[in-house]
Formats: structure tokens, C-alpha cells, sequence
């Protein structure tokens, strides 16, 4: 195991190495929250696929693969239908409004006042979506050097924190992109090929399995339902992700960047689904599908090329992990203290405000860090951010968008209603039932169409600003310095 030892260490010094480098970038806040908005199509593209595709995508997706076969996919299959549809439908608008939250858009659209209590539920979302990658870790450092738990929880979270400390989202853009290209050959141009060879190839693989396995929809119509209802429509609406929409250098960047990543994401799918396949025809009776991926790397891999592949599973959680953090740290910071303390500012990139997301960062990755430990469900951990994410906010987000007479007065009813109807349901039916997500979508369009339509029209002064800032032609932005060519 030496070599992968190697490998490993070194994958992970480079991180760190890459965190102080692009501190040497982040000097203004838009440097250091959205990468100064100047990602050309190449890294934007990376960086969007290194983050959508995390652990759950990665040792997830190979143990529904072994669980259920090629329908195994449809999890990240739905992961890239959303990301596809952000970007062709709405992310150069969202690229064009020049803002660093969700919440700054719906303050924009409905004329402010929706920003705490939206910023809450974005809060609580990219928290626990930055705990369940953390939680991760433990999986691989413990098939890496049969690791304590929470010790490997610490490691793992620390290195992330530090170079997302240090450089912000320049930091995270950089590590981000070397994450994408181990990813890819790790998973796909190694793992994959090898997987199907050890099983036999393909016909071995059908003569061996259930029929089952090889059927699209096996995994069953109502399972696939939910999980375009809670991962298609959290790619549109997640802070995570319209943050990385922010670092687009412009509109075609943000569409045609993020179609090829979406793209990438559909091929990932199967690929997770293929291997997790292989896997059960070589370990018919493992004790749990998500032992899947690693112990098929730990088995069939050569020496080195397990490192790699290991690697590649470190990368994908720790892309999301980083994504996640410095979201939930500038939502912390921007949309929930500084509106509290009556301090929100404007525009404008000031230097002395990198200091206090930095120490956001920092704050909310030993929050991160700290929650993990005493966590142990992942899945339910999970569920519970999607459920609120989606319960709470897809209605206003895309009402506002879509809808003129949305009002924020049907905002604000919409997050508060179904947010609670999402908490109450998880209570009465389960957490990973799927009628909490269900129910509370109709609860909260429900309250959004109701109120809004009983309410006073948005005015058309609010109105007016929001279709300049949609069309790029703020009178505010236009003093900002064009963007470096990248």
C-alpha cells in the first residue's frame, strides 16, 4: 500500500498548496466569493461537475448500482437533468443579476424583506449538505489506513477548511478542477473499464444477474419521481450551485459551461451504475451496497491505480464539501449577521469584507466539522436538507422568475408554509418518506398563488429595477471593472 499511500499524500499536500495560492488572488470580496466572476468555459465547466458530483454521486451511485442495477443511475441521472436545465433556462439570467446569494435575488425580485427567513432555510440546507460530505471521509480514510472515525472526520474536514479558508472561492475553483480531472480518470477511464473486465464483461455480467438489473425504470417510477422532485429542481434552486453560476464570466459561459457539465454528469450516472453492477456479480452478498465502491477498489485495483481511484472518491467529496462550506458560510454571513446587525451593504467589492467571510469559512467549517461527529445517518441527513431546500423555496425562486404577479408577501408565506409543512410531515410520515416533499411543494404553491394574487402587486418601480438587473444593464454594475479575459 505504499504507493497509494504516496498517492494519496501527495494529492492531499497539493490541496493545501493550492489554498495558499489562491489566497494570493482573493484581495476583494468578489474574489474571494465568486472567483472575481471571470471563469472561462473550460475551469467553469469543471468546477461545476466537481461539485454536483460528490460522494453520494460517487460511492452512492456505485451502491445503487449494486443495489438495483443500470436503474441505479437515475439518482445522478436526475442530478444532471437539473444541472442541464439551470443552465440553458435561467443561468444566464441568474449570471446577470451580479449578486452572491439566492437570498440577494429574491430581494431584488420581490423588493427586500425575504432575505432572513429564506436565508435561514438556504443556511440550514448547505449546512447539512457540507456534514453529510464530511461524514464521507470516514468511509475512505477508514479503507485507506483503517482510520478512527472521528479522527478521519477531522482530517479530512480540516484540509478542506484550510484551503477554503485561505483563497476562497479562487482556492476552491483551483482544487476543484484538479478534482474533476482525477474524478475522470479514476472513475471513468479507470475503474469503469476495469470493473466490467473483472466481471466477465457484459454478457457474463446479464448471465449471472436478474433481469431486473438490466431494466431503466427497475429501480421503480414513484423512487425516480422523487428524485427528480428533490434533485432536478435542487440543481435550479441551491445556493451551492448559483454560486459556481456566479463565477461564469458571461452569459454563454454560464449556459453552454454548464451544459457540458450536465452532460458529463448523465455519463458519470451510468458509469456508477455499471461499476456497482460489476460489483455484485464479483461480491454477491456484501453486508451493505454502499460497501460496494470500496471494496472494489480495495480488490481488483493494481497497486497505484487503487490510490488513484481513491483518490478520485477523496476528490468528489471533497469538491462538494468545499462547495457547500463556503455557501453556507456566505449565506451565514451576508444574509442572516449581517441583516441582523443592520449592516447590509450594497454593491461594491471591499477589501476589508474577504476578513469576515474568511472567518465565516473558518466558523462554519468546525460547525461542519463538529456536526459530522455526532451525526451518523448521512441519508436522513441529506433528506432533511433537499426536503427543506426544495419544501421551502423552489416555489418562490422560480415564481419569481417565471411569474410578474408573484408578490414577496406570497414569498415569504411560501417559505414559511412549506417549510413547516415539510418539518411536520417528516415528523408524521418519516424522515425519508416521500410525502414530506410532496405535500409541502403543494403547501407552499399553495400559499405563494394565494397570498400573491390577495396582496398588492409588486411594485413597478422594484419591477423595473429587477428586469434591468435580468437584462445586464444595471446602472449599479456599470461602474464594476470588465472582467480579465481567463
Amino acid at each position: 500500500m505504499a504507493v497509494d499511500y504516496t498517492v494519496i499524500v501527495v494529492y492531499l499536500a497539493g490541496m493545501l498548496a493550492m489554498g495558499w495560492w489562491g489566497m494570493r488572488r482573493a484581495r476583494s470580496k468578489s474574489e474571494f466569493l465568486v472567483a472575481g466572476r471571470r471563469l472561462g468555459p473550460v475551469m467553469y465547466s469543471g468546477t461545476m461537475a466537481a461539485i454536483v458530483l460528490g460522494g453520494a454521486s460517487t460511492i452512492g451511485g456505485v451502491g445503487l448500482g449494486y443495489q438495483y442495477g443500470l436503474s441505479g443511475a437515475w439518482m445522478v441521472f436526475t442530478i444532471g437533468l437539473g444541472l442541464l436545465a439551470l443552465s440553458v433556462f435561467f443561468s444566464a439570467r441568474i449570471a446577470r443579476l451580479k449578486v452572491y446569494t439566492v437570498s440577494e435575488m429574491l430581494d431584488l425580485r420581490y423588493g427586500g424583506r425575504a432575505g432572513v427567513i429564506s436565508g435561514v432555510v438556504m443556511w440550514a440546507y448547505t449546512l447539512m449538505l457540507a456534514v453529510t460530505s464530511t461524514i464521507a471521509y470516514a468511509t475512505i480514510f477508514d479503507v485507506l489506513f483503517d482510520m478512527n472515525r472521528t479522527v478521519a472526520i477531522i482530517l479530512g474536514g480540516s484540509i478542506v477548511v484550510a484551503y477554503s479558508t485561505l483563497g476562497g472561492m479562487w482556492s476552491i475553483t483551483l482544487t476543484d478542477m484538479v478534482q474533476f480531472v482525477v474524478k475522470t480518470i479514476g472513475v471513468l477511464l479507470l475503474l469503469l473499464p476495469i470493473a466490467v473486465v473483472k466481471a466477465g464483461g457484459f454478457s457474463e455480467m446479464r448471465a449471472k444477474l436478474p433481469t431486473s438489473y438490466f431494466d431503466p425504470l427497475g429501480i421503480g417510477g414513484e423512487t425516480i419521481f422523487t428524485y427528480v422532485l428533490i434533485y432536478t429542481f435542487g440543481m435550479l434552486i441551491g445556493q451551492d450551485i448559483w454560486q459556481r453560476v456566479f463565477t461564469a464570466r458571461g452569459d454563454r459561459t454560464a449556459k453552454w459551461g454548464g451544459t457540458v457539465a450536465g452532460t458529463y454528469c448523465l455519463v458519470y450516472a451510468l458509469a456508477g451504475a455499471v461499476i456497482g453492477t460489476a460489483a455484485k456479480v464479483l461480491y454477491p452478498k456484501l453486508g451493505s451496497p454502499d460497501d460496494a465502491f470500496a471494496t472494489i477498489v480495495k480488490d481488483e485495483l493494481p497497486v497505484g491505480v487503487r490510490g488513484l481511484v481513491l483518490a478520485a472518491a477523496l476528490a468528489a467529496v471533497m469538491s462538494t464539501s468545499s462547495g457547500a462550506l463556503i455557501a453556507c458560510a456566505t449565506v451565514a454571513n451576508n444574509d442572516i449577521w449581517s441583516r441582523l446587525r443592520g449592516a447590509v451593504r450594497r454593491g461594491g467589492d471591499d477589501h476589508d469584507e474577504v476578513g469576515g467571510n474568511r472567518a465565516f469559512i473558518l466558523i462554519m467549517g468546525v460547525a461542519v466539522i463538529g456536526t459530522a461527529i455526532a451525526l451518523n445517518n448521512v441519508v436522513e441527513a441529506l433528506t432533511v436538507a433537499y426536503n427543506l431546500l426544495v419544501g421551502g423555496l423552489l416555489v418562490p425562486i422560480l415564481g419569481g422568475l417565471l411569474w410578474k404577479r408573484g408578490t414577496v408577501q406570497g414569498a415569504l408565506a411560501s417559505v414559511i408554509v412549506g417549510g413547516l409543512a415539510v418539518i411536520g410531515l417528516m415528523a408524521g410520515y418519516g424522515i425519508l418518506a416521500n410525502e414530506p416533499v410532496y405535500y409541502g411543494l403543494l403547501a407552499s404553491l399553495a400559499a405563494y398563488l394565494g397570498v400573491s394574487l390577495a396582496t398588492r402587486p409588486t411594485d413597478e418601480a422594484v419591477l423595473a429595477t429587477w428586469r434591468e438587473r435580468l437584462a445586464g444593464r444595471s446602472p449599479e454594475l456599470a461602474s464594476e471593472p470588465v472582467p480579465a479575459h481567463q
